[in-house]
C-alpha cells in the first residue's frame, strides 16, 4: 500500500509582539540613557573605591590633562552665555551675539580670553586642533582661572566644582589649582575618579 505523502505547509511567525517588544526597549534606553559630554581635553582619571557620583546639573568642571594644562566648563547654555558675558566686560572685550550663541554650545575650552573671539570663528571641528587648547592661564602674573571661577559663581551659587585630573597631571599643577580655589575660598570640591574593580584591588594586594 503506498504512502500518504503529507503535503508540505509553510510556517509562518507572527513577529508583532517581537517588534512591539524591540521598539518599547529602544523608547526606553532612549529615554533613560545620559549622553557623554564632549570634552575640551581627554582626560585618563586615576582609580579609587570611592562610588559617590556627582550630580548631573550645576556642576563647575576643571579639567587637567597630563601635560597640566588647565580646561575649564559649566553646564547650561544661558549660564555660559551670561559667563562668557561678564568675562568680555572684565577684560574690555566685547562678544557678538552670534559669539555668545557659539560659546553657549561650547562644553569645556582652555585657552585665554584674549584669543577667544578667533577661537569661537572657527568651525566645530576646527576647535579640537591641539593648537587651540594651550590652557587657561593660572599664574601670579594672570590667574584667569580664578576669573572664571568666581564668574561662574556669581552667575550660580548652586554651582558644585568637580575637578578631573589625569592620572599623570604633575604635582606643581594640581597645587597651584587648589591654590587658586583656597584664594577664592572655594575648599569643597568633588574629584572624579575611576571605580577600583575587585580585581584591581586584588592586583595591588
Amino acid at each position: 500500500m503506498p504512502k500518504v505523502k503529507i503535503p508540505r505547509k509553510s510556517t509562518v511567525v507572527d513577529m508583532t509582539a517581537m517588534c512591539d517588544v524591540a521598539f518599547l526597549l529602544l523608547t526606553f534606553f532612549m529615554l533613560t540613557s545620559n549622553f557623554t559630554k564632549k570634552e575640551a581635553t581627554s582626560v585618563s582619571t586615576p582609580s579609587s573605591i570611592s562610588e559617590i557620583k556627582i550630580p548631573e546639573r550645576n556642576i563647575m568642571l576643571i579639567l587637567v590633562n597630563a601635560q597640566g594644562k588647565l580646561f575649564f566648563g559649566i553646564d547650561g547654555q544661558e549660564n555660559r552665555t551670561s559667563m562668557l558675558e561678564k568675562m568680555g566686560a572684565t577684560y574690555n572685550i566685547t562678544f557678538s551675539q552670534a559669539e555668545l550663541k557659539e560659546f553657549s554650545l561650547i562644553n569645556s575650552f582652555g585657552l585665554p580670553i584674549g584669543q577667544m573671539k578667533s577661537f569661537l570663528s572657527l568651525k566645530p571641528e576646527e576647535r579640537d586642533a591641539e593648537v587651540f587648547a594651550p590652557g587657561i592661564p593660572c599664574d601670579s602674573i594672570d590667574n584667569q582661572l580664578k576669573n572664571w571661577v568666581s564668574t561662574a559663581r556669581s552667575i550660580n551659587k548652586e554651582f558644585r566644582i568637580a575637578i578631573k585630573a589625569d592620572q599623570a597631571t604633575p604635582y606643581p599643577m594640581i597645587k597651584k589649582l587648589l591654590g587658586t580655589l583656597q584664594g577664592l575660598n572655594e575648599n569643597r570640591y568633588n574629584l572624579i575618579t575611576t571605580l577600583e574593580t575587585s580585581a584591581d584591588l586584588e592586583l595591588k594586594q
